[in-house]
């Protein structure tokens, strides 16, 4: 009978993979030896990798200029980075390497945007897509933007105020775009997106305040659906309809030239995870070009704000197990040495899933168990992976030190958790590294944030320091 950890991943998944292969009994994630940033940085521990930044940005570019060149597409394709899903110098400097453009959704996002032009990061060549619904300091940092002369700055209109808001502020002329209000799938609490105008209403709203406004200029038209971007009826339906409003805008609005598609692109959940990207770009060029074509329009400049995609893969944590708890014959406890809750919250807000595996012990006996948070809260836990109902681990002994790994956690965890501030039950931020090549292939490592300290805590909390 099979019964080492090792065992059980070949019998159930294709192993190794391409970022991940065991060396040593140790698991190797692209060809980093996990177990020595333990040693050298201890757990828990977050790291991320950035060198997958760029190669997921370079992925989706050429499966975009594969499509293009075979479907004879006439117009071009620019990759936007979603700046939600991790705001960090590191992500974006990486990110920017690659001749990409950004996606902000908030006042502070334009912020940032200055401070990168001012070190020579983005130029005034770089788009500026500015999603979400916008009040006062949104609106004034657009046009600050704007009226310094960023014109590539588009401000995507998401409710009927916002053309009157922007055009008292603004000096000049300037382009925006329009978000539709998809439909949702059925099975969602709400029929229509809170973000954006209705399919019906938006060649009336262009009719009604943006056709006679001279300085606006309609330049683009948003689509996204919060599924994301899936071989479904619903997905494949949802464009469709997108683009028939596409059409219907462009026989009355000959500024209109660039369609955003959003994004979504799926990430790795598993390791039985499959997704076709290159046939998903292949099929929305072609049934773009197809619609445009028997329509009598030109086809539109394609955007993309790729969020997760970019740098969800990049990321991850690495926890010890620090005790086994047997609470009855059925569940053993194996408690982390930190919080779910509070380092990876979408598993505890969304029950989401990542790649989940032990570092050390592959050639050990398994058993199955439940993975506790160190939180007094009866919701920090993880139960499954994402395609079987349990976990399973080298069997736990307190003589020998068991170190877990959880992967492609790059996106929306230190954002959504507060990063550097409170945490629940004050359980500390882990330490934070950097992980790099150099052009010979040879990896560095660079420390980013050190673990919160009680000093922090008390200061964000008011305690004053009394000697």
């Amino acid at each position: 009978m099979n019964t080492k950890y090792s065992d059980l991943i070949d019998q159930t998944y294709y192993f190794p993979q391409e970022e991940f292969r065991l060396e040593d009994n140790q698991l190797q994630f692209h060809g980093i030896d996990l177990m020595e940033l333990v040693k050298k940085y201890g757990a828990p521990l977050k790291f991320t990798y950035l060198p997958k930044i760029s190669d997921n940005i370079n992925r989706a570019k050429t499966w975009f200029k594969s499509a293009i060149e075979k479907h004879d597409y006439k117009a071009k394709y620019h990759y936007c980075y979603c700046t939600k899903s991790s705001h960090f110098e590191h992500v974006l400097n990486e990110a920017l390497k690659n001749d990409i453009h950004i996606e902000t959704s908030s006042a502070f996002d334009i912020n940032i945007i200055e401070n990168l032009k001012n070190a020579g990061k983005i130029s005034d060549d770089t788009y500026v897509i500015c999603n979400g619904f916008k009040r006062d300091q949104y609106i004034q940092n657009i046009a600050r933007l704007i009226n310094s002369g960023h014109q590539n700055c588009i401000p995507i209109i998401d409710n009927y105020e916002e053309i009157d808001l922007l055009t008292e502020n603004i000096n000049s002329d300037f382009e925006i775009g329009i978000r539709i209000a998809s439909e949702e799938e059925p099975k969602f609490e709400f029929y229509t997106s809170r973000l954006g105008i209705g399919y019906k209403n938006i060649v009336p709203f262009y009719n009604r305040k943006i056709k006679e406004n001279k300085k606006v200029n309609l330049k683009m038209l948003h689509f996204f659906i919060n599924t994301g971007i899936r071989d479904t009826a619903y997905y494949w339906n949802e464009l469709l309809k997108c683009l028939k409003v596409y059409i219907d805008l462009k026989k009355v609005c000959p500024s209109l030239n660039s369609l955003n598609i959003g994004g979504g692109f799926p990430i790795k959940n598993s390791l039985h995870f499959e997704y076709d990207y290159a046939y998903m770009v292949d099929e929305i060029i072609n049934q773009i070009k197809t619609a445009c074509d028997e329509a009598g329009v030109s086809v539109p400049n394609i955007f993309t704000e790729f969020g997760s995609f970019t740098v969800g893969e990049s990321g991850g944590a690495i926890y010890e197990i620090l005790y086994q708890k047997q609470q009855n014959d059925r569940e053993k406890w194996n408690m982390i040495n930190s919080s779910f809750i509070t380092t990876l919250p979408d598993t505890w807000a969304i029950s989401k899933k990542f790649v989940m595996l032990p570092v050390n012990r592959w050639n050990d006996e398994y058993e199955r168990v439940l993975l506790g948070g160190l939180t007094c809260d009866s919701d920090d836990y993880y139960n499954s992976e994402q395609n079987v109902n349990a976990i399973y681990l080298p069997k736990y002994k307190k003589e020998k030190p068991l170190y877990i790994g959880f992967f492609n956690t790059g996106a929306y965890q230190e954002t959504v958790g507060g990063f550097g501030g409170l945490q629940h039950c004050l359980i500390p931020q882990p330490r934070h590294i950097l992980i790099d090549r150099d052009k010979e292939g040879r990896i560095s490592t660079k420390l980013f944030r050190e673990q919160q300290n009680h000093e922090e805590m008390l200061d964000i909390l008011g305690y004053k320091n009394v000697n």
